[in-house]
């Protein structure tokens, strides 16, 4: 009913900071917020890339839409970022915070060295954990609004452990979060696509011969490389089944920024992926792992 009956906001003289902005969907909705009025920051790991000169381009020189340098992982970058939004806000102050830079790869959990879990703990968990600290002031003052990137794979995991650890870590902090906000007028919103490997660039396929070379010579003596073929053409199957609408997530981001009564979740996904999660949520694990096997066997 709140949804219905109030009025959206007004954007302009609103600022918003998106991490990743690169490519995917963080590009996709720093175009989008420009378009509808926002003052926009977008973060991007490579500021000289082309994604960068596309956004410069696209914006045409309004002034609206800053690109800047921003490594998640580094606290000087975030700092860099908040004094820069700092002194550029428009007047009606920081609106919003989209942690939406992430990084994903495949590979069964012995195959992965402590190096890359490291590095993936550090991009797409503390990162987020990190953007958020320094923006909170900000975003407490302004009553504003944090959106997360997650994904279904925080709910189930089938040859991306390593990704679905990390989504799943971003949930329960998020959730933590939403409640403290409360009190503040802050609002935290969850986004959790299925699979749009197609309209990102988060995870290319892998081919066999390159997860090989990185196996350590303990796990080549227990998985031969018949079993690693089939586990990449297995994931890269799923991977050539992704969506390639990146618009419908974006469709959600929004919604999360600018609704009078944002979701707490927004799950953008096919009916089949949806299925699963429900199927995770309320059934034994025993029933899961049964229907997660059969899908690996096949």
């Amino acid at each position: 009913m709140c949804r219905r009956g109030a009025a959206r906001l007004e954007p302009a003289g609103r600022a918003v900071l998106i991490t990743g902005c690169d490519s995917g969907f963080g590009h996709l909705l720093a175009l989008r917020l420009h378009r509808l009025g926002f003052t926009v920051f977008a973060g991007c790991l490579c500021p000289g890339g082309d994604g960068a000169r596309q956004l410069q381009r696209e914006a045409g020189g309004t002034g609206r839409l800053r690109v800047l340098r921003l490594d998640v992982t580094r606290a000087g970058d975030v700092r860099a970022a908040k004094e820069l939004v700092l002194s550029h806000l428009p007047e009606r102050g920081f609106w919003g915070l989209v942690n939406n830079a992430g990084i994903s790869t495949f590979g069964e959990t012995g195959w992965l060295p402590m190096e890359t879990y490291e590095k993936f703990a550090d991009v797409n968990l503390l990162g987020s954990i990190r953007t958020t600290l320094a923006f909170l002031p900000l975003l407490r003052k302004y009553k504003g609004r944090i959106v997360f990137m997650s994904s279904i794979i925080a709910y189930f995991t089938l040859g991306n452990g390593i990704y679905s650890m990390t989504k799943a870590a971003i949930e329960r902090f998020c959730d933590a979060l939403r409640l403290e906000m409360k009190k503040f007028g802050v609002q935290v919103c969850i986004i959790q696509p299925g699979n749009y490997a197609r309209s990102t660039k988060i995870q290319p396929p892998l081919s066999a011969d390159e997860i090989w070379s990185e196996l350590s010579e303990e796990e080549k003596a227990v998985y031969n490389k018949e079993y690693v073929q089939e586990r990449a053409n297995f994931f890269n199957s799923i991977l050539s089944e992704g969506s390639t609408n990146g618009n419908e997530v974006v469709d959600a981001m929004v919604d999360a920024l600018t609704s009078p009564a944002p979701k707490a979740r927004y799950m953008v996904a096919k009916l089949k992926e949806k299925v699963l999660v429900f199927v995770c949520a309320l059934f034994p694990t025993v029933v899961m792992d049964s229907v997660l096997s059969y899908a690996l066997s096949k």
